[in-house]
């Protein structure tokens, strides 16, 4: 009896970075965007839960070097704090007015939702987690959750919902949900400079601060 009381439930964290990115931007919080998402996580736990992972699902932007260089820093510096990086894609596009034949580019990110579903899914089956954490408002990732649930009874997936993300469908699955406020997002703020694993000091982009 002891001992399963003792027991701590381990805690997988999966987050959707440009929907937590969009999010945190749509609703305003401009200076929320250099987040600490380790701390974040840890905030986010309960006395009785350990975090054994976090994974972070982006894809590289392109054809914008200063955005690019913004991405850049920040993932070196949530690699910094051990967080696996997980690619999708990220593909230009064009979009053309049928009424006026102006054409403006577009970009469009692929693969991030099923790459979270297959992690989820998969860790589920190898008994890597007992509650995985998603932050995330894509009501296309509520299938893999149901499943898992369905599946695997002594496992629960648990929605933490960025700002301005909330979603029925996927609250309505998940066994327990909350929207992160901006007060936990200011609280999991990384120091201004952060030391990179290889050495380099990496700095807040100016348009975060």
């Amino acid at each position: 009896m002891q001992e399963n009381e003792n027991k701590c439930e381990r805690v997988i964290a999966y987050i959707d970075g440009f929907n937590l990115y969009f999010g945190m931007r749509e609703a305003g919080f401009h200076n929320c965007r250099w987040l600490n998402i380790h701390k974040l996580i840890i905030n986010l736990l309960k006395p009785h839960q350990c975090l054994v992972g976090i994974k972070y699902f982006t894809s590289r932007v392109s054809n914008n070097p200063d955005k690019q260089k913004r991405q850049s820093t920040y993932i070196d510096a949530l690699e910094s704090i051990d967080i696996r990086i997980i690619y999708g894609n990220y593909q230009d596009g064009s979009t053309e007015c049928n009424r006026c034949g102006h054409i403006w580019r577009t970009a469009k990110e692929k693969m991030t939702d099923v790459n979270i579903a297959m992690n989820i899914i998969v860790d589920a089956y190898k008994d890597e987690y007992d509650m995985a954490i998603l932050i995330s408002g894509d009501s296309d990732l509520s299938p893999p959750i149901r499943e898992v649930h369905a599946l695997f009874k002594n496992k629960r997936v648990f929605i933490a919902f960025p700002p301005k993300r909330h979603n029925n469908s996927l609250a309505l699955v998940a066994k327990g949900s909350e929207i992160i406020g901006r007060k936990r997002l200011l609280d999991a703020q990384f120091d201004e400079q952060v030391l990179s694993k290889t050495g380099y000091l990496l700095r807040i982009p100016n348009d975060w601060k």
